[in-house]
């Protein structure tokens, strides 16, 4: 059974101001996306799921999909701040979604086989995606059994400034946890540090794991992320703020041991746009790779 490739896209209207300017990166145009499918395709993804809101349905279906239906199975599904459990209603006055494992639970009804969830505006590499699918189509004998891919902390930087990133602790190959540390950043001797609450630098090591929103689950996933959900919502003290995100949910599991993340490393680079400056370093990557025929002349 060939994974499903379940993609975060519902920010994508409000971040990038509308979908008739998703930013094309590529030589022809290509956005970050563009390159994810492709190399999930090139990896034995079998069928492609959005997360998206349903007020730009028809743009996405007209702009973004159309391109990818000869190639590979896709469908959508959508977040709503309405889409709770039954029993809870959201407040009036919030306007921001419940974060990406509610994200995550739209695809409860389309999803039955192992899958991996990414961003829609990260570019996480062929390799992530190759080690990806190699650990999702081995056979599993009990729930909670799932993967991440943990990039190198050295590969995810970015030279326009500092950076957040969940800094994974790792025994024996699996996730024993996942801490977000703001402000990493390389040093003036190139070395990669973030400060502590007294403001002191503590260092990483460039080989050090974080998460980029990498990860690999199986259908089972789905059931204890709405139990959790339902306890999210029970202890949310601001019921118009707070989100429910998929470290959350991850670490609640490994704490009660009914799951194991086996960390995968990857020898990929991760990048984004995550400052203004970093798009012109985005669009030369690009350009090499092309030129040295990692990505062919057209996508799709």
């Amino acid at each position: 059974m060939k994974p499903t490739l379940l993609v975060l896209a519902a920010g994508m209207g409000s971040r990038y101001g509308g979908l008739k300017q998703l930013d094309g990166l590529g030589p022809n145009g290509e956005t970050i996306m563009d390159y994810s499918i492709y190399d999930a395709l090139q990896a034995g993804f079998g069928k492609v799921v959005f997360v998206i809101r349903k007020d730009f349905e028809q743009d996405f279906r007209e702009k973004v999909l159309s391109k990818y239906e000869n190639h590979i199975a896709v469908e959508v599904v959508f977040q709503d701040i309405n889409a709770l459990p039954e029993g809870y209603t959201a407040p009036a006055e919030r306007t921001r979604p419940w974060g990406t494992n509610h994200a995550v639970l739209m695809g409860a009804g389309v999803i039955n086989e192992p899958f991996t969830v990414i961003n829609a505006d990260d570019y996480y590499g062929q390799d992530a995606f190759r080690v990806m699918a190699q650990e999702l189509s081995r056979e599993r004998t009990h729930q909670g059994d799932y993967c991440m891919v943990g990039f190198r902390v050295g590969n995810t930087m970015s030279e326009s400034g500092a950076v957040s990133r969940g800094v994974c602790t790792v025994e024996n190959g699996l996730l024993a946890g996942i801490v977000e540390r703001g402000g990493i950043a390389f040093t003036a001797d190139h070395r990669i540090a973030f400060p502590d609450a007294d403001g002191n630098p503590q260092y990483l090591e460039a080989n050090t794991p974080v998460s980029m929103n990498f990860w690999g689950f199986t259908p089972d996933y789905f059931d204890f992320s709405k139990r959790e959900f339902v306890k999210f919502l029970d202890n949310l003290a601001d019921p118009t703020r707070g989100e429910y995100y998929i470290p959350t949910a991850v670490n609640t599991l490994i704490s009660n041991g009914e799951a194991t993340v086996k960390v995968l490393d990857t020898t990929s680079q991760w990048f984004g746009v995550t400052y203004a400056n970093d798009r012109q370093n985005v669009v030369d990557k690009f350009a090499e790779l092309h030129a040295k025929g990692v990505y062919p002349a057209r996508l799709f």
